[in-house]
Formats: structure tokens, C-alpha cells, sequence
């Protein structure tokens, strides 16, 4: 009788163990630099999904502005939710404005990571 609860209890626990999966979110953090290495707050950092990439990366735009520490957080997780279960990866394209500068940058972020750029504005 023994043996029998302790070979369910061990079922019980492995099968809860099998079960679980990443919650982990996908996040694109993107820091925003000056000419001079200075943080940037306030610029508009626009995610663009890279719809020529191979694979390509379905449609996708976020706007965000850095904070007062230089950097904004996207949430990716509202693109790989809408993308689909078998699409874990997706390319895309950043463009940062602060007043009459323009900055760009590329990156590759994947579900339930946190990818990290840095974009130099230009002098």
C-alpha cells in the first residue's frame, strides 16, 4: 500500500514537472546614445518588423520613448503571440529620432528573451 502512494505521488510529480514551460517574456531593450556616448531620453524609438528577412517576420510596429535612464522596454511578446507558436524568431528593423537626429539599428529577438541594442545617434 506504501509503495502504491509513493509511485502515484512520484507520477504526479514528474507529469507536473513535464508540464511546465517558459513564461519568461520576450523583451527588446534599446538604449539610445549620443555621438557622445551620452544617454538619450526622450528620443522615439520605432520597432519595425523585417518583412524581407529569411525567415521573414510578419507585420509588425511599436513606438516607444526612452526614459530617463536612455532606454525603453518593448514588449515583443504582443508580435510572437500574433505570429504564432511554430515562429519563435523574428528580425527587425529600429529607428530612433531625438530632435533633427536619426539613428538605425537591426536586431534579432527571440520568444521568451530579452535582446539588448544600442543605437548611436549621429553628431
Amino acid at each position: 500500500m506504501k509503495n502504491a502512494v509513493y509511485v502515484l505521488l512520484g507520477l504526479v510529480l514528474l507529469g507536473a514537472m513535464s508540464s511546465c514551460e517558459s513564461k519568461d517574456p520576450a523583451i527588446l531593450k534599446v538604449f539610445v546614445r549620443s555621438s557622445s556616448n551620452q544617454l538619450m531620453s526622450g528620443a522615439k524609438v520605432v520597432v519595425i518588423g523585417d518583412q524581407q528577412s529569411n525567415p521573414p517576420t510578419g507585420a509588425f510596429v511599436d513606438t516607444s520613448y526612452t526614459n530617463t535612464s536612455g532606454f525603453t522596454a518593448v514588449d515583443m511578446d504582443q508580435y510572437f503571440d500574433l505570429s504564432g507558436p511554430d515562429n519563435t524568431t523574428g528580425y527587425f528593423d529600429i529607428v530612433v529620432k531625438h530632435n533633427n537626429k536619426i539613428g538605425t539599428g537591426y536586431t534579432r529577438c527571440r520568444v521568451h528573451t530579452t535582446a539588448v541594442e544600442t543605437i548611436f545617434l549621429p553628431n
